[in-house]
């Protein structure tokens, strides 16, 4: 493959009959540029779908950078090395690598097409030096990332290139290896021109190659790198890598830094979580960078669908997060999948981050969130609980962090429960929560629902004097306690007279409370008054299951703080250890 002509001014090649353009509302709703719905009408490559719009698209550079230029020639050339390749797995293997229209239109052409002259180096060099794709799984990523691989080391135009696949781990490094590996051995057009070996693809006439980095110690000392692709960025528990990688790019004209990922599980303070709230920025045009483009397919939340009138398991659900739909995936794979997440709870995150886009925060979602939002949340006057018979559950957080008390009052008439819920903070907390929240936190504490303690240690006696309140008001049975976590607060009310179960925070105690309490949601049985820090709990809770099918609060693996939901598990136990075993009628008997 010739070097691409990086002297030629963009303007040049658009000297053909050109086709008549949609409307600008039409290319509006499509989200096209005027240049790429040009390129791709002359062509002869039909306009995406409605339905294959990105959720959220970046600027392309010519909306944004002055002197930027279209290069429709360097996109030909793309093209033309993509069909060279040939697949190598499935029912495509030994057929021309040939991009969907979608992709030419949402990542190919806008990343490729767009350039800029470079007075330093004196020729047209590509504006776009990092390009993020944020889409679910079987939407043709490791295929597309790896034609862009082969192209960035072989023809690009570029001397001595250095490309890598940047990993988190070395397994993963070879699952980013292999396929290019494969494409280079089984493409005849190329595999003259490269020398495949085991951790490295070398292009013969360039001195260029592709190879795999897995640690800042696979990179050599002042790295020299023309391009990466960095596959599945969310797995990357630390930003080491990509940071090296990232700085190693300096001494090239035209980088680029290629992120083909699917979404994480909300987890702040990520490599994963950084990027993504950039390109949000750059898509709502908060902020402008041309150099960062991005794409991104998918549903915020699952309220998201809710207001659009859709079930996650639809199909037109489906259509909108896949933009590949009816080709890879099929849909027979999404209408299996979808199958699987409505038979278990344990299935669903899964599917709603894999194949909806959704940044699920449970990594196992147990409790949906939509299910939780149509129990009943009717203001609870805690007057008329005066005297009445409640339980409670009490989780004691470190001495700088979120603590939760829940007190459970049961209607055993009805099997339904309504819930009191105290939360309390270390005022030195407040920012960094408010942070982790979007700013709900400050909302919690001037409504009530969150209490601050002065300084960075949690006032231990706030929380002892609430309870002795709370006593004195309600009729309180017992308070159940993580039996690891006995402090002064726990000493306190023991002395005053209250009763203190200690309960393991294993699968032995919790699994059946869990269960109820999945239960009693379902059903609407729960009012939880609305408690905004609780719905905040409920939507980071993970739980773990063991191979019999008992599931557990999973703090580790949860997104954030789970201390609202803990406790009710804790006060809901309790209720049910209080009721006798021989009264099959009630709902939680059969879990006793």
């Amino acid at each position: 493959m010739p070097p691409a002509t990086r002297t030629r001014s963009p303007a040049s090649p658009q000297r053909r009959a050109s086709p008549r353009l949609p409307s600008a509302a039409r290319l509006q709703k499509l989200k096209l540029s005027r240049e790429v719905a040009w390129y791709l009408l002359s062509r002869g490559i039909p306009l995406p779908e409605l339905w294959q719009v990105p959720r959220w698209k970046t600027p392309e550079p010519g909306e944004v950078l002055d002197g930027a230029g279209f290069d429709p020639g360097r996109v030909d050339r793309l093209l033309r090395s993509f069909g060279l390749l040939v697949h190598t797995q499935g029912r495509w293997a030994g057929r021309p690598l040939k991009p969907d229209p979608w992709q030419v239109a949402y990542y190919l052409a806008p990343v490729f097409g767009w350039v800029r002259f470079d007075e330093d180096a004196q020729i047209w060099v590509r504006v776009v030096r990092t390009a993020e794709a944020d889409l679910s799984r079987k939407n043709g990523k490791t295929t597309l990332a790896g034609g862009i691989a082969t192209y960035l080391t072989c023809a690009d135009g570029e001397m001595g290139a250095q490309v890598l696949a940047v990993a988190a781990s070395k397994d993963q490094a070879q699952y980013c290896f292999r396929p290019v590996k494969q494409i280079a051995e089984s493409s005849p057009a190329l595999k003259p021109h490269v020398k495949a070996m085991a951790t490295r693809i070398v292009h013969t006439m360039s001195g260029s190659y592709f190879a795999v980095v897995a640690s800042v110690g696979d990179l050599l000392h002042g790295a020299n790198v023309h391009g990466a692709v960095i596959d599945e960025l969310h797995v990357h528990k630390t930003r080491d890598v990509v940071d090296a990688v990232e700085t190693g790019t300096g001494a090239r004209t035209q980088p680029l830094i290629v992120i083909i990922t699917t979404p994480d599980e909300g987890r702040p303070g990520t490599i994963y979580a950084e990027k993504r709230e950039y390109l949000e920025k750059l898509a709502r045009r908060v902020i402008v960078d041309p150099t960062f483009y991005g794409v991104v397919w998918g549903f915020d939340s699952e309220r998201e669908l809710a207001d659009l009138g859709l079930s996650p398991f639809d199909e037109a659900a489906q259509k909108l997060a896949n933009p590949g739909y009816g080709i890879s995936p099929t849909k027979a794979f999404l209408e299996a999948e979808a199958r699987q997440a409505q038979e278990s709870p344990v299935s669903l995150a899964r599917y709603l981050r894999l194949h909806l886009g959704i940044r699920t925060k449970q990594t196992t979602r147990y409790i949906r969130l939509d299910d939780w939002d149509r129990c009943p949340q009717d203001p609870i006057d805690e007057a008329t609980l005066a005297g009445q018979d409640c339980h409670g559950g009490l989780d004691l957080a470190s001495v700088s962090d979120l603590t939760a008390l829940c007190w459970l009052f049961p209607d055993r008439e009805a099997g339904s429960f309504t819930g009191v819920w105290r939360f309390w903070l270390p005022s030195d907390a407040l920012e960094d929560l408010n942070r982790r929240t979007a700013g709900a936190a400050d909302t919690w504490v001037r409504s009530g629902w969150l209490y601050l303690t002065p300084g960075a240690v949690l006032d231990t006696g706030a929380v002892s004097l609430q309870i002795d309140t709370d006593a004195q008001a309600f009729n309180v049975k017992t308070l159940g306690y993580d039996r690891w976590g006995a402090s002064e607060v726990t000493r306190k009310a023991s002395d005053a007279g209250m009763t203190l179960v200690p309960i393991g925070q294993g699968y032995a105690s919790l699994s059946a409370p869990l269960k109820e309490l999945l239960r009693l949601v379902l059903v609407g049985r729960l009012n939880h008054g609305g408690n905004p820090v609780l719905r905040w709990c409920v939507d980071n809770l993970a739980v773990a299951m063991d191979p019999a099918g008992n599931v557990k609060p999973d703090k580790a693996a949860a997104a954030d703080k789970i201390d609202g939901v803990a406790a009710l598990v804790n006060a809901l136990k309790e209720c049910m250890d209080a009721e006798p075993v021989e009264e099959a009628n009630e709902p939680w008997a059969a879990f006793a």
